[in-house]
């Protein structure tokens, strides 16, 4: 199945870095991204202005941050055989102690610089790798755990995005007392750190020919992998003893959700799912989930009766579903991406972008407290005043 869906709405973190660029200078070959509107003047903001933070989570815990690093000996690499076995950069998110640890970098210097070639930013632009490695993600490497065992959620990015575009809902999740492993999916994005230190850049992103159920199938054979390393002992994770292995659950936006539906129906240890604002591939067929499930994604692309495939999806759905659209988001409203344009000086669409993921966070939290936690989510309920771009469906 050829497929342009997931490139024409995928924004991702090289379009920030295009986009901060072009605040510099034009020409980076994602002008139409970042052009201003018609009689709009463009400011000129040095890099070196840019002071990115993420949101603070709202959670009782800290998030404390790990970064691990698994190597899968029974499965060559999909997209690069020659490269040897496939190789995975996870970050682990966990409920922590307040005030230990020290501030974790956004991504590595390798990685940001792996967006700034591919999105082509000129070298006048005064954009550097240091700019993206340090914003602020309210994540601390070395924290103290807090004792106990939590519900693990894995969360699994848009194509083209490396994991750290889903930080923000992943320090959520784990201030709320979830473990979260944000996967990195080696060469489908513009690159992810691997053990042997190299950041190889993505392998698939321009082929033309690409077929996205090969990609959800893929995603869903990292997804039991990382899981399979994650609750048999702690050789992967030294604080593996924190994972409910019994209460496990899935999140993703783009093709990450359409990836946390196929992982459900090949892994049955996958509790719940939630797919932010992604195009299903394939369109799960009745009696093959029947889990919960909860699709969250702009109102213009996924209402009633829309042009993809989410009502074949809802029909299709057995179990607790929720089908919520959020009036005036955009494709990125579910990830960090706005904020970080929001925050580079550009306009971004008519949803704030704070707003965005603070309406993610409530959602797909409480989406999981139900379903993992069996807690009183009445948020899932109905209509709530206190967000009202949320517009029930189905």
């Amino acid at each position: 199945m050829k497929t342009t869906s997931h490139r024409k709405h995928r924004v991702g973190a090289v379009a920030v870095l295009a986009l901060a660029a072009s605040v510099a200078a034009a020409g980076t070959g994602f002008a139409a991204t970042a052009a201003p509107a018609a009689g709009q003047a463009t400011a000129v903001v040095s890099a070196r202005s840019i002071q990115a933070v993420l949101p603070a989570p709202t959670g009782r815990y800290a998030a404390g941050r790990d970064v691990v690093h698994l190597t899968d000996t029974g499965r060559p690499d999909p997209w690069v055989p020659s490269s040897g076995p496939r190789q995975l950069t996870v970050t682990m998110l966990y409920p922590a102690v307040p005030g230990t640890g020290s501030p974790a970098p956004y991504m590595t210097l390798a990685e940001a610089a792996g967006h700034i070639e591919q999105a082509r930013i000129p070298a006048g632009s005064g954009i550097t790798p240091q700019d993206f490695a340090g914003v602020t993600t309210r994540a601390f490497d070395g924290a103290r755990p807090q004792p106990g065992k939590y519900p693990l959620v894995v969360l699994s990015p848009g194509f083209g995005d490396p994991r750290m575009m889903l930080t923000s809902l992943a320090t959520e999740l784990a201030s709320h007392g979830y473990v979260v492993a944000l996967v990195g999916h080696t060469y489908e994005d513009s690159g992810e750190t691997l053990a042997d230190g190299r950041t190889p850049p993505c392998a698939i992103c321009d082929d033309p020919d690409l077929d996205f159920g090969t990609v959800t199938a893929g995603r869903a054979l990292d997804v039991s992998f990382v899981i399979d390393r994650l609750t048999h002992g702690n050789t992967a994770w030294p604080l593996a003893h924190l994972i409910d292995k019994h209460e496990i659950g899935m999140a993703g936006h783009s093709i990450g959700g359409a990836s946390a539906a196929a992982t459900m129906i090949a892994d049955p240890r996958v509790r719940a799912g939630v797919d932010m604002d992604g195009t299903f591939y394939p369109a799960p067929l009745p009696g093959q989930l029947d889990r919960p499930f909860l699709m969250l994604g702009a109102a213009d692309r996924h209402s009633a009766g829309g042009g993809d495939n989410w009502g074949q999806t809802w029909a299709a759905l057995g179990g607790d579903k929720k089908w919520l659209a959020v009036a005036g988001a955009d494709h990125s409203s579910f990830t960090d991406v706005d904020l970080l344009k929001e925050q580079a000086g550009f306009p971004t669409p008519a949803l704030d972008p704070g707003r965005g993921i603070a309406i993610t966070r409530a959602y797909v939290t409480a989406f999981f407290d139900r379903a993992l936690k069996g807690s009183s989510s009445p948020l899932l309920d109905g209509p709530s005043a206190d967000y009202p771009e949320v517009l029930f469906q189905g």
